[in-house]
């Protein structure tokens, strides 16, 4: 039997975090180091699946399948596609940036003569959750999907609540009273997301006789499965419903302010950058694939949300006064981007959609991290704290500003190939979509330029006078991201050359084909 690739990659944080969780209360740096070496021995794996990934060979790749509960037809079953294999990279890629940003985060909450381990907890939750969220963009058991979509609300659910942010401004009851707030409701939202897709699962299951996709796609193209409209489309609702809190699009989304706000920078990282890619990869996975009909029936109705949520977040990050809240509202329009390309149901919107999240991912784990060496630094979410600080320290000023140039698409950045082909996308098929989406773009430049020009120019504060510039290992974080950005921003094709055969599955999948442009004859 060949090597199972994909449970060693999932498997191998799985391990981490019980093996980072058992080390002694007093061993809090042996615990980072090994929380570090199982997400690099992690990146080595997801490494070998991109490399090994065939991006003209089948559909689902380095498959794997075995029986697991057999008298309901549950099946352990793993396959990536190109979408699924270039997030899985993307996740493995950001932990390891995110654990060494975290070094300190948890230390605070060490006494000697607690028995509790915070920082080992800390460390371990995160690799529990990159395992399931791996596990998720391998699962082609919709089953097995659905169980790590709402298990790994229990980690998060901990590390927002249990781990928050440290610069508060209020007092410790406060402080402790917010950040259980944002947990819970975090946790409700998407508790009852993932109620209603259970029902929907079960469902599928009465309609199909089966959860695995390959059978289900099987049986559509022989004709022996035939779901009536009105079932089909009760039963996207179900799916789109769950995946649409966890993207998150309005307005559903209002979980996410709140839990990246409360939480602790690498966690709000791994919420937005990581964990809510779920929600739109499930999209073009199980959505597009599993009922082609009522995702074009939908179509306009979620186009519309997709284009309140582009302006609308924008809106809001224009008026923030909280670094972190702008950062996500921001956040919430670059989702809206995503789902407008996703449906927009073209091969450039797709895959503007899919770069997107890969892009998305890198540039505001970039931005944020950088933020949260700033916001520690000085003890303050608020952007009026702040002034002068490119002055005093250069570096972090000028990752800040590239981190920022990259959220509102610079061209020669990556996230600004992610866009123009979502554009591109929807304008072919919904022109007037399209014009509206633009105005998201004007709205990011606005929000990112007064952020920087209020936090890093002007007069240096007094509160910021002798604020140390980056050190080493925060200079280990951000420079392979920045890195990465200019890279892929120049040069994508590795990454449309692995993305673009899994789109033309899902176009066929719901029998969509791009419009032809119309060009007018040559007198």
């Amino acid at each position: 039997m060949s090597f199972p690739l994909l449970t060693a990659t999932a498997a191998l944080p799985a391990i981490g975090a019980i093996a980072t969780a058992a080390v002694p209360a007093a061993r809090r740096t042996a615990a980072k180091w090994l929380a570090l070496l199982f997400s690099l021995a992690t990146l080595v794996l997801a490494g070998i699946a991109l490399a090994r990934f065939e991006p003209g060979g089948a559909r689902y790749q380095l498959t794997e399948s075995h029986a697991w509960i057999k008298d309901f037809g549950v099946r352990y079953e793993l396959g990536v596609d190109g979408i699924g294999v270039a997030l899985l990279a993307l996740t493995a890629l950001l932990v390891p940036f995110v654990i060494l940003a975290g070094w300190h985060d948890a230390d605070p909450l060490e006494t000697k003569s607690s028995r509790w381990r915070p920082t080992q907890g800390f460390f371990a939750l995160i690799l529990m959750v990159e395992a399931m969220v791996i596990l998720s963009f391998e699962a082609t058991d919709v089953f097995l999907f659905y169980i790590l979509f709402e298990a790994m609300l229990i980690p998060m659910y901990f590390l927002i609540g249990g781990f928050g942010d440290r610069a508060h401004t209020g007092s410790d009851e406060n402080a402790a009273a917010q950040r259980s707030y944002a947990a819970v409701k975090f946790l409700l939202y998407n508790l009852v997301g993932g109620l209603i897709m259970l029902a929907a699962v079960i469902g599928l299951y009465v309609v199909a006789g089966t959860f695995s996709l390959s059978e289900i796609a099987e049986a559509r193209a022989n004709g022996s499965l035939s779901m009536a409209t009105g079932t089909e489309r009760w039963l996207f609702l179900g799916f789109f419903f769950a995946f649409a809190v966890k993207a998150p699009l309005w307005p559903l989304h209002t979980w996410l302010p709140n839990a990246m706000g409360e939480a602790t920078t690498p966690v709000a990282v791994l919420i937005t950058a990581v964990v809510d890619k779920v929600g739109t990869f499930a999209m073009l996975r199980f959505c597009l694939q599993l009922f082609p009909e009522a995702s074009k029936w939908a179509t306009p109705v979620i186009l519309v949300l997709a284009l309140i949520s582009i302006v609308y977040g924008a809106l809001l990050a224009v008026g923030q006064r909280d670094i972190k809240r702008l950062i996500a509202y921001a956040s919430i329009s670059h989702f809206g981007f995503i789902i407008l390309g996703i449906f927009a149901m073209t091969s450039q919107g797709q895959s503007g959609a899919t770069l997107y999240m890969v892009n998305h991912g890198i540039s505001t784990a970039a931005l944020m991290l950088v933020a949260g060496f700033l916001i520690t630094r000085r003890g303050s979410r608020l952007i009026a704290d702040y002034g002068g600080v490119q002055k005093v320290a250069p570096v972090l000023a000028g990752t800040f500003l590239i981190g920022g140039l990259a959220t509102l698409s610079l061209p020669g950045l990556s996230p600004f190939v992610s866009e123009f082909l979502v554009l591109v996308g929807t304008f072919s098929s919904y022109p007037a979509a399209g014009i509206v989406a633009t105005t998201g773009i004007v709205l990011a430049a606005l929000y990112v330029l007064v952020l920087y020009q209020r936090t890093m120019t002007g007069p240096v504060k007094a509160e910021v006078q002798g604020m140390a510039d980056l050190k080493a290992r925060e200079l280990v974080v951000v420079v392979p991201l920045i890195a990465l950005l200019i890279f892929l921003g120049v040069y994508p094709k590795p990454l449309t050359e692995i993305v673009n055969p899994a789109v033309q599955h899902t176009l066929s999948d719901v029998q969509k084909k791009d419009p032809q442009p119309e060009v007018e004859a040559v007198k």
